[in-house]
């Protein structure tokens, strides 16, 4: 079977993509698949900084792309997950040093030299060069957004340019979700997105308070804190990713029949007293 390749993308910057990136690879890769995470932020590169992989890089992305070595010698074994491997993107070069053309046949050469299962290619923000050469070898795409307006808004722009691209089913990861704001009606809810976006949900990642110390230190989440939200929501996707048949919650799959009707009683009661508010009013 060959590899797939999947495009990590937004629109929007600030929503999360690399963290993403780096956190589901790393499932993918605890699942005994082999993964190649790709940096495509060439100029801005932070996946290597978040995989904790800075210090090892000898060769980019545009070294292997110009010919000045090979795949091999440009990929990054992590050591903490076995299977997981960076091509990191360059810092001192532009994004027009990479043509799509060029990122087609290296994805192709990755499949089938490498061997790889998946191939995740973390997309810089916006939709010019970058944007291009990212999906150009992409055989899917993950679209990544927060609740935020302006997210959605370029989420749903970059899903007509996939479409045009011929990628024409990307699925939905949302992104940050904060369960208490949706609780008190302050953030649109899973389902108000979906109505927008109008494609697949893939999976949701509940906001966690571990995710921005882990990637300033570059200590994945689903290596070390495994009992996080965000770590097991990662999880979950990587198993979807796989074909498993899990039902999506952002309340988390630990919260058992009784959490949720109490959950849902506490809601109704709020919701009521708000009520008798306004009529005092």
């Amino acid at each position: 079977m060959a590899g797939k390749a999947y495009v990590i993308t937004s629109g929007k910057g600030g929503v999360g993509k690399t963290t993403l990136t780096a956190n589901l690879g790393a499932a993918l890769a605890l699942l005994g698949k082999k993964v190649c995470v790709i940096d495509t932020d060439i100029g801005l590169k932070n996946l290597d900084i978040v995989m904790g992989l800075e210090n090892r890089i000898v060769f980019d992305l545009v070294d292997v792309i110009e010919n000045k070595c090979r795949a091999k010698q440009a990929l990054i074994k992590h050591k903490k997950a076995e299977g997981l491997y960076l091509m990191p993107a360059s810092q001192t070069r532009s994004k027009d040093s990479v043509e799509p053309s060029q990122m087609k046949v290296l994805i192709k050469k990755l499949k089938s030299e490498e061997q790889f299962d998946y191939i995740l290619i973390d997309s810089p923000a916006g939709i010019e060069r970058g944007f291009d050469n990212a999906i150009a070898g992409a055989d899917d795409a993950l679209v990544v957004t927060t609740s935020e307006v302006s997210a959605i808004r370029d989420a749903d722009r970059v899903i007509g340019l996939l479409q045009a691209a011929e990628i024409y089913e990307p699925k939905l990861i949302i992104n940050r979700l904060a369960l208490d704001m949706v609780r008190m009606g302050k953030m649109m809810d899973e389902r108000d997105i979906i109505d927008i976006l109008s494609i697949s949900l893939l999976g949701i990642v509940p906001e966690d308070e571990n995710v921005i110390p882990s990637t300033n230190i570059g200590d994945l989440l689903v290596l070390n804190l495994t009992d996080s939200k965000a770590a097991g929501a990662f999880k979950r996707i990587a198993r979807r990713l796989e074909g498993e048949k899990i039902p999506i919650s952002p309340w988390g799959e630990s919260e058992g029949i009784i959490a949720r009707l109490l959950r849902a009683f506490k809601f109704r009661k709020n919701e009521k007293s708000n009520e008798k508010e306004e009529e005092d009013v």
